[in-house]
């Protein structure tokens, strides 16, 4: 069995000729040079072509370049598929024209869309969004006594005008006024 032999990716060669590489990586990378001269090669033309860019003069590109090659799919003729029909493409409109007739389609709407229909419908869906919560969470919920018939428990007892209650921190206690003995807490409260 033989370990398969590894090479520098061409993106870990162009960072290493750039000095990007980070301290590890281009240690591992210099150790992988000194053993291999396909790398060495690579990394060698990595230099040379760095070098000519910077030797090079600037190039000179026409004013109108970007605005032509943007309408090259507009005004170049598309050949036909062998078929009896042909496509053209124009500045405004694709025409399909065969035996059956001519059709252009145009690219541009031919209006241009109002924007405040678009916001009347953006909040029309969001009120029939929040309306459509607010009955799904009321249809969720339990109605008051919905489970046997009886109305809930109060979540505290009343208090008799005799009693009063004391709260010291952690403990609360219910005291009988005019006795000193504890009276024991309803149940459910705290102890």
């Amino acid at each position: 069995m033989s370990i398969t032999e590894s090479h520098l990716a061409q993106e870990a060669i162009a960072a290493l000729v750039d000095g990007e590489l980070t301290a590890g990586p281009a240690r591992r990378a210099a150790a992988h040079l000194t053993g291999c001269a396909s790398c060495r090669m690579a990394v060698q033309a990595q230099r040379e072509a760095k070098e000519a860019l910077h030797r090079s003069q600037e190039v000179a590109v026409p004013g109108d370049l970007l605005s032509r090659l943007c309408a090259i799919p507009f005004t170049a003729d598309v050949p036909g598929s062998g078929g009896p029909g042909t496509l053209a493409a124009g500045p405004d409109s694709l025409t399909v024209s065969g035996a059956g007739g001519s059709w252009a389609v145009p690219l541009r709407p031919s209006r241009p869309e109002s924007t405040g229909r678009w916001l009347r419908r953006g909040i029309t869906g969001t009120m029939a969004g929040i309306g459509l919560g607010v009955l799904a969470l009321a249809l969720a919920l339990p109605a008051p006594g919905a489970d046997d018939g009886t109305p809930p428990a109060p979540a505290a007892r009343p208090t008799l005008p005799e009693e009063h209650t004391d709260v010291v921190p952690p403990v609360v206690r219910t005291l009988t006024v005019g006795s000193s003995a504890l009276t024991t807490p309803a149940p459910g409260g705290t102890p």
